[in-house]
């Protein structure tokens, strides 16, 4: 993994509840990492709604590896846009991930 292809900067992000001053229990966003990544554009794919269809981007990003636990319940933000992590995939024995996320 070449360090020049590492030039985007993306953050992980994990639900978190949060207790408002009513007592009322929010379900908020965290940031819990950000790093350095390469961001590839993968496709666009087809999802049928309950209102029609829509297309949801599905791009992939390339990290060094992290001894931070990234789980399919997390979700990744990239230049303002969340993506719902769907798969990730261990480049080498602790060399890299490839998380693959589309568009919330």
């Amino acid at each position: 993994m070449k360090a020049s292809k590492l030039d985007r900067q993306v953050s992980f992000e994990r639900k978190a509840e949060e207790i408002t001053e009513t007592g009322a229990t929010l379900e908020t966003w965290a940031t819990f990492l950000t790093v350095r990544a390469e961001v590839r554009d993968l496709m666009a794919d087809q999802v049928t709604l309950d209102l029609g269809e829509a297309e949801k981007a599905t791009r992939v990003f390339v990290i060094r590896w992290t001894p931070e636990t990234i789980t399919t319940e997390d979700r990744v933000s990239y230049n303002g846009q969340s993506y719902d992590i769907r798969q990730i995939v261990e480049l080498g024995r602790r060399g890299g991930l490839q998380i693959t996320g589309a568009t919330v």
